[in-house]
Parts: structure tokens; sequence; C-alpha cells
């Protein structure tokens, strides 16, 4: 078998098992609508982005445009254009601290801020708007490795929906223009059991069937909401009662029902979308939970690995009721498996083709077999080094990203090989998007395009954040 038919069979096996996702008139199937693309599953279709580039060459970059501020919001794509949100305030950079530590100290970073959303072109980088969306001091402090501008985008092919959290809920269109605006009240995440100690909040909002729905997992008054993508009007808005936690909501279509879940601590739970309606629950999860629940092959896999619990775990749609364990069970009629002690903190596990990867903040990456949760393989990536953004895959490649900016790109399968490591020589904490064959990366200061090129072709595109018209 070639090369070429090896990645053809695989792709065939990844559409197997990735799930039915929310369909949307407005959006093709090389966009990359919300955190991690659609449904959260990380996957993207048609070329694949190279395995290899050097930034300083430059080799394989297509184009790098510099923004300013502070933000981990992952980039989307949608139409041709790379959406980012940032935040720019007086002085941050020196008050990112990345690596493996256990400080839980707020970043006291009171003066004025200006939250910005940026238009890049995804073919050469350019940028073709600005909009400034709030102006002032931040509500809440964040930790030391985040910024006031976490939570990533999201958009149905027609609105950008973008989530400042205590700054406001905002919609705006493909030109950049407010549609409507919403107030959310304080959102103050951070450790439940420090209670002044503000983190920052990140969960991103997603949009499905002209609705989108928001997580507000804060230290009071915690809700689930659905609001109308048109209008803004709130349709639901239901209770919760967990401890701050930082995950995306997914919508998962299953053969009977549909379900919108939510990943906690206390209370991981299925919610009915239309409204609001809790379907199921579960508990036992890590106390600081942070992974987006992903579906693929009929089951949908959560993951929260902090504190004293740390499962990764595989559920079946359609449970009702509390779907706890009994004492000393692995597996239920709802639950298909459980790995007691193989969840990951941070990053949001990958289903690619038959296998799900977990990659621990300390970079150990496991490869599971997604339908039984055996593990096939674990090997560390790098020398223990901080890893925060999840994976992505695309062609049989799956790309692991540092925060110390060491992209590994690792071939998909049961046993590990690694294919390429490659160093963007600047702080990584957000989750890369991929179109056309395109890799979309930010790093700290920078947005950066990354596509197969012909060996002579060292050309590339510099763009300056002077050149935007601001609306």
């Amino acid at each position: 078998m070639t090369t070429r038919q090896a990645r053809e069979l695989l792709v065939l096996l990844v559409l197997c098992g990735i799930p039915k996702v929310a369909s949307c008139e407005h959006l093709g199937p090389d966009d990359w609508p919300q955190f991690r693309g659609t449904n959260a599953a990380g996957v993207a279709s048609g070329d694949a982005p190279p395995a290899s580039w050097d930034i300083s060459a430059p080799q394989n970059i297509a184009w790098k445009t510099e923004i300013p501020g502070l933000g981990l919001a992952s980039p989307i794509i949608c139409r041709d254009q790379v959406i980012i949100v940032t935040a720019v305030g007086p002085a941050q950079d020196s008050s990112l601290r990345t690596g493996l530590y256990g400080d839980i100290d707020s970043v006291d970073d009171e003066g004025s801020h200006s939250w910005q959303v940026y238009s890049l072109s995804l073919g050469n980088g350019r940028v073709l708007w600005k909009r400034v969306l709030h102006t002032g001091p931040p509500t809440m402090k964040r930790h030391t490795k985040s910024s006031h501008a976490n939570a990533t985008p999201a958009t149905d092919g027609q609105h950008v929906i973008v989530n400042l959290a205590s700054e406001g809920l905002y919609c705006l269109d493909l030109s950049g223009k407010l549609c409507w605006k919403k107030d959310l009240g304080p959102l103050d995440s951070g450790y439940y059991v420090a209670p002044d100690a503000q983190w920052g909040y990140a969960s991103s909002p997603i949009i499905f069937q002209g609705t989108v729905f928001v997580l507000a997992d804060v230290q009071e008054d915690s809700f689930l909401a659905a609001y109308d993508v048109r209008s803004g009007r709130e349709r639901w808005r239901t209770n919760r009662h967990d401890v701050p936690t930082w995950g995306t909501p997914a919508v998962v279509e299953g053969p009977h029902s549909t379900e919108l879940v939510v990943n906690g601590y206390r209370q991981t739970s299925g919610y009915e979308p239309q409204t609001g309606r809790e379907l199921w629950t579960l508990d036992g999860g890590g106390d600081i939970p942070v992974p987006t629940p992903v579906a693929g092959h009929g089951l949908i896999y959560l993951s929260s690995a902090h504190g004293r619990n740390r499962p990764l775990r595989a559920i079946r749609p359609g449970g009702a009721g509390d779907l706890r364990l009994q004492e000393d069970d692995a597996e239920s009629k709802s639950i298909a498996w459980t790995n007691p002690k193989d969840g990951i903190y941070i990053q949001t596990p990958l289903v690619y083709g038959p296998h799900l990867y977990a990659c621990r903040v300390n970079g150990v990456l496991s490869c599971y077999d997604a339908r039984t949760g055996e593990r096939l393989y674990r090997k560390r990536l790098g020398g223990g080094g901080g890893f925060t953004a999840s994976a992505v895959a695309a062609a049989g490649q799956l790309y692991f990203t540092s925060e110390d900016g060491e992209v590994y790109v690792v071939q998909a399968g049961p046993e590990y090989e690694l294919l390429a490591k490659n160093q963007m020589n600047d702080v990584c904490l957000a989750t890369p998007a991929i179109s056309k064959g395109m890799l979309v990366i930010r790093t700290k200061g920078h947005v950066y395009g990354i596509k197969e090129k012909s060996e002579n072709d060292r050309s590339y595109h510099i763009d300056s954040i002077a050149t935007p018209p601001s609306q």
C-alpha cells in the first residue's frame, strides 16, 4: 500500500468515526467555526498542512500578522476570514507566565483595556477589518497563565459571537458590523476553594440551529443559557450548581436524541437544547474541569484531572437521571468505559479514526482504542514543558503545540511515530485552526499561516496592525 493509499484509507476511517454534527447552510466544509472546529472535533477535511516548516527561513510560511495585546482565544475560520479576539492593556507581556507551576494568584492589571476583534485574510494574512468592542478596566482579574480574552468566538456563517464574559456577549456580522450585545453580569471564574483567586473566564460560545449557547460556571449564580443568534433574545436559562469550570459545551446528535453536553466536577450533564431541561448528570470528575466533551463512535468522551479524581470516560448518548457508577464498577448501561487515572487537565482529547489521543499538561501523550479505552501507547513529547493548546488533525497528521512554541507532528495510528518538530519561537497557548491545507497558529504576538509551498518559494506576507479600517 502506498503512502497516498494509506492516507485515503485513514480519511475513510476518520469519517466513519466522526459523529453526526450540526448542519448549517451558511457553513462550508472548509470552515472552522468554533473552538477546535466543528463540534470541537479538531479534525479538518481536505488537503494536509505541512508536517515541517521553518519560520526563520521562511519555509512553508504563507504569512505572518502581528496582533496587539494578549489573548488565549483560538482562531476560527469562515469564508476565508480568520477571526481573532484580543485584549489590549497597558503592560501585559511580562505578567504572562508559562510552564508547570501551582500558583493560584491573580494578576493585578487594572488599567484600561481595549477588547478588539480582527478579521484576517486566510490567503495572505492581511487585516480585513478591526472592531473595538469594549474599553475600560477589566471587571475581573486573571491568572498569570491567562488573559482577558480567553473564549474562542463562534460563527454560523453569517454571525460571529464573541463572549467577553463580564464585558459582555457580542454578535457581529462577517463585515464586522455590531448586530447586538448582551450584558451577562460579573462572571467570576477562579479556584472554588480560594474565592479571592480570580483566574479569568474561558468557556467559548457555540451555535446550533440558530441558538447561541453560553456556559457560565462561576463562583456564584452559575448558569447555562440559550440566546437567539439573530436578535440576542434569551430563550432559556438553567441554573447550575457546580464549581467554576472552563470547558466549552458540545452538541451531540445521536440516533434517538440531541444533547447539549457540559463537562463539570459535581455536575457533568446533558441538556435538551430546545428547553435547557437536564436529561442526565454525572459527578466524580476533577475539580477544575477544562476539557470540552467530544464525540465519536457513538460515544461521548469526558476528561478532567485535578484534585482527587482524574477520570477519562466514555458515555453513551441517551442517558437519563444519575449516571454515576456503583462502587468498583468501570462500566454500566450508560458508561461504556472508564480509565480512573488517565484523565487530562487542560487539553481537549482528540478522536481521530479508531483512536483517542490525550496529551497531559507535561507533554505525556497517550493513544487509546476509542471504543474500548485500551491504552495502546504512552510517550512524552519534549522535555517536560507545559502543554495548554489542544491537538488538531488533518490527513493522518496530529499537531500538538507546547507553551514554548514547539509543534510536534505525530503520525496517526496505534504506534507512536514523530514526523517533525517545529519551533514557533514564541509562547503558544491558543489551539490552532486548519482550513484548505492552511494551519493557522496564534502565538503571543502574531498569527501565522502555514501551508505547503514549493522548495524554491520562500516568499511570504507580513502585515502590520496599522493597516485595518477601524469600525
